[in-house]
């Protein structure tokens, strides 16, 4: 998990993230590449956000709130939109193997 983490706070400093309401926008201008979604995200955010990555043909994936908010250096996020197709793919890889 320390390759996920130093790969979110590169993201981070290149401002490849997007959070908050940005991510609505950004998936639907098919900007996102990737959204991690927090695990203890609430239950309706979660439908949502999987519902809309689902219809846009974004890639989602689950990750703990601590390593997520300790890696971009912000708190009380529960889900990220990674913006870059190179971000993207190597946090697949780390997050899957």
């Amino acid at each position: 998990m320390n390759k996920v983490s130093g790969v979110l706070g590169l993201a981070k400093r290149a401002r490849k993230i997007a959070s908050g309401d940005s991510i609505w926008k950004s998936i639907q201008s098919k900007g996102a590449k990737l959204v991690l979604i927090s695990d203890d995200i609430g239950d309706n955010q979660r439908k949502k956000l999987m519902d809309k990555c689902s219809y846009y043909k974004v890639s989602y994936c689950f990750i703990s709130s601590e390593l997520l908010n300790q890696a971009i250096g912000e708190y009380n996020k529960k889900a990220i939109a990674i913006l870059d197709e190179g971000f993207a793919t190597k946090l697949q890889t780390y997050l899957k193997g």
